[in-house]
């Protein structure tokens, strides 16, 4: 079973996304804050991230940053509600771009492009 590493601060989103995912047969680890993302992709060793921009602690770009620092490997896709920060350099490290939406239909579709 491949392991999602999901974060986002918003509540709402993380039970949506853990539900569909869950359904479509992935692990969902969920973790609510930036600071807190770096320990856990490295505890958990996840096959992929989807990970938010605004965020308490750090912010989505620089997770990021210091997850590809980490294994570069790992998909990540960035999926804010924010279109503007398609346009972030920072943004560009990451494999993919998401429009938070209440359909998941594109952030699934990038998922298994990504892990299957």
């Amino acid at each position: 079973m491949k392991t999602i590493l999901l974060v986002d601060d918003d509540e709402s989103i993380q039970l949506l996304y853990q539900e569909e995912f869950k359904e479509a047969g992935y692990k969902v680890v969920s973790i609510y804050d930036g600071s807190e993302a770096i320990e856990a992709f490295k505890n958990t060793a996840p096959d992929l991230v989807i990970l938010d921009i605004q965020m308490p602690g750090l912010n989505g770009i620089e997770v990021l940053r210091q997850i590809k620092m980490v294994d570069a490997s790992v998909p990540v896709i960035l999926n804010s509600a924010y279109q503007e920060f398609k346009q972030d350099l920072g943004a560009w490290a990451s494999d993919e771009y998401v429009v938070k939406s209440s359909d998941i239909g594109e952030l699934m579709t990038a998922v298994e492009k990504h892990i299957g």
